[in-house]
């Protein structure tokens, strides 16, 4: 695969057309199917079924003595945790995977295969709360259905969809270091580079080949400016983003092996 002002690449990993999780799970991006997605919004409906019961009885069993306003501001509370906190906490903190997601193994990203944020959860929990609490799933039903990729009013609204998971082909997350970049890359400091950045590069240059044209110049150029504003030296002049990139993570990798490797004492 050529890179823009680049030459050829050695090794498969820049030859493949994958979706990277938020575990750094290296997938195909296959969009989960109806019945599947049915499944899981049923899994997690039976939990929230679950949890609004038990409000009811905790509920009944604090309204004795206690104000009737007060009774309902926390039967009120309890309903949008349960309902809209559920999902947004659980997205949110396990990158796309409820607990019905888990069992059928399916995962929520975004359209750009990007690992699903707060903001996203948020939204989907919110159209989730209407499409299928208030309108009894007949909304997501419909939606779901006359769309090609599955996705419902919550997956428009959040700029997401839901893909299966366990289907996808597992890849090597190996990055190969470009070997004119070796060099620099051996006495660069790399301290103070985030590990969210660090990701996000390696999304991009593992989803190199996937990418639109447009779209790999401006995601490279704007990663390669925050990572470069986290490491020390700059690269050589003339590198291009996705070999600047690759070369940073490499190292990175490299001296993570090393470390661990060390003897302990």
């Amino acid at each position: 695969m050529s890179y823009p002002g680049g030459g050829e690449t050695g090794g498969d990993v820049y030859g493949v057309t994958p979706l990277v999780t938020g575990d750094a799970v290296v997938l195909d991006l296959r969009p989960a199917g109806f019945a599947t997605r049915a499944a899981a919004i049923a899994i997690d409906a039976l939990v929230q079924l679950i949890g609004l019961a038990v409000l009811i009885v905790l509920v009944a069993w604090m309204s004795f003595g206690v104000d009737v306003a007060a009774t309902s501001a926390v039967s009120l509370a309890g309903v949008i945790l349960i309902l809209v906190g559920y999902p947004t906490a659980f997205e949110t903190i396990s990158r796309g995977r409820s607990l019905g997601k888990m069992a059928m193994g399916l995962r929520v990203v975004g359209t750009d295969g990007s690992p699903e944020r707060f903001r996203q959860a948020l939204g989907r929990a919110l159209a989730g709360f209407v499409e299928i609490w208030m309108f009894t799933g007949v909304i997501a039903l419909i939606t779901s259905m006359i769309n090609r990729d599955g996705r419902r009013v919550g997956d428009f609204v959040a700029g997401t969809m839901v893909v299966e998971e366990r289907t996808g082909r597992r890849r090597s997350e190996h990055i190969p270091m470009p070997q004119q970049l070796a060099g620099w890359a051996a006495h660069a400091e790399l301290s103070g580079l985030a590990d969210e950045t660090a990701a996000a590069a390696r999304q991009y240059v593992l989803r190199y080949q996937e990418l639109a044209e447009h779209t790999r110049h401006e995601m490279g150029a704007r990663l390669a400016d925050q990572v470069a504003a986290q490491i020390s030296p700059p690269p050589p002049p003339g590198t291009t983003p996705p070999y600047f990139l690759a070369a940073v993570l490499a190292e990175r990798r490299r001296r993570h092996m090393d470390t661990a490797q060390r003897p302990r004492y």
